[in-house]
């Protein structure tokens, strides 16, 4: 039997039962204050005092398979070698370009590696960086109308093109063959760097009837003219430029094709300005049953273009080993963050100033040399292609 319990005895229970409630309820409220407040001191273990952001990285665009390169190998190096490293990328966008620069300097960085998306337009970013005590690299392309540059790390640009042109003209016979010709962005002053190059080693093969320009009317105006001013080259690149985009390059080689005649094809051969392009181009080529065969350039030896090469959908392309140009420039960012000069080899004018310049070497690869030039030498595993001989 329960026995009778007392009015009393019933109210002290229920004042008892309030209070536990009211002390489980503070302490449910107190406890994520005091997690709250644990959270900045696991913070900071995690970053350890003095490992400030020593070395930012601006990248044109996460589109291109090159760049995302470039990103893994700077991120490694600079890691291994002990430097804090943040990489952003620009996605063709100058004013982002220049919103990560600044976003960078207010991280404290000390040393900035860039590559402009347009090197004019990167000049402003060069000078807010150099106004905050950074050293400013110029990677790969360089940044034009500024002193605000001290190191340009860079491929000997003038050697791609002219590498690319003397293929052509080592695989041309006869005369009357023809000539395609196509540029990358006219804001990128390596584009006018390509085309330098290559313009020096086809023209007078253009001069003695060896080529025939089919598809840019201010190329065949100026001809005759064996060195080209900047404005001259702005003309020609204005009506080739495919932007750097894959595209832009398809587009206009299908509509170069669609404006000649058969007579304008047959055997041809096509400066291709990199990799990303020359795929695209090849691809408008190949489906013309008026192209009876094709040599096509290009640059940076990627590794579908590599496949190509292999397969016989591309010619071939300049090799620029990312891995030499990447230690050129953790090589010159680590010098200056040890306040010593870096080892330059010539420079670069940019119209405001000469730029000391860090200069790597290129290599043709076709066919012939793929497996010693990208196997053998470990930059690529045979495991990643097919119909390797």
């Amino acid at each position: 039997m329960f026995k009778k319990i007392s009015s009393y005895s019933v109210l002290a229970v229920l004042v008892i039962f309030a209070m536990l409630l009211s002390a489980c309820g503070t302490a449910a409220t107190e406890e994520p204050a005091a997690a709250e407040e644990a959270a900045p001191a696991e913070s900071m273990e995690e970053e350890p005092a003095g490992e400030a952001l020593a070395v930012g990285i601006v990248l044109p665009t996460k589109d291109e398979p090159r760049w995302i390169q470039d990103e893994t190998r700077f991120t490694d190096a600079l890691n291994a070698a002990g430097y804090n490293v943040e990489i952003l990328f620009s996605q063709g966008d100058s004013a982002k370009e220049k919103a990560n620069v600044e976003s960078l300097i207010s991280k404290d960085i000390k040393v900035l590696i860039i590559c402009p998306q347009d090197g004019a337009a990167a000049a402003a970013a060069a000078e807010e960086a150099r106004a905050a005590g950074v050293k400013v690299i110029s990677y790969d392309r360089l940044i034009l109308g500024t002193d605000a540059v001290d190191y340009y790390v860079t491929f000997d640009s003038n050697a791609v093109g002219a590498q690319q042109a003397q293929y052509l003209v080592d695989h041309a016979t006869g005369s009357g063959n023809p000539l395609y010709l196509y540029a990358g962005a006219a804001s990128d002053n390596n584009a006018f760097l390509f085309f330098e190059g290559a313009w020096s080693v086809l023209q007078p093969k253009i001069a003695d009837g060896t080529f025939v320009i089919k598809n840019s009317s201010e190329a065949v105006a100026l001809q005759d003219t064996a060195a080209l001013s900047r404005d001259e080259m702005s003309k020609i690149i204005g009506q080739v430029t495919t932007n750097w985009d894959f595209n832009t390059a398809k587009n206009l080689a299908e509509a170069n094709l669609t404006a000649t005649t058969a007579a304008d094809k047959g055997d041809v051969f096509i400066l291709a300005p990199n990799d990303g392009t020359a795929r695209a181009i090849a691809d408008a080529f190949a489906v013309d049953t008026d192209v009876t065969s094709y040599y096509v350039t290009g640059q940076d030896a990627e590794k579908a273009s590599v496949q190509y090469i292999i397969d016989g959908k591309q010619s071939m392309t300049v090799f620029k080993d990312v891995r030499t140009l990447v230690s050129d420039a953790i090589s010159a960012a680590v010098a200056l963050l040890q306040d010593t000069a870096p080892e330059s080899k010539g420079s670069y004018n940019n119209g405001a100033a000469d730029i000391p310049a860090i200069q790597s070497a290129v290599v043709t690869v076709d066919k012939d040399n793929v497996q010693s030039a990208l196997i053998d030498s470990g930059y690529y595993s045979a495991s990643e292609f097919t119909g390797l001989e």
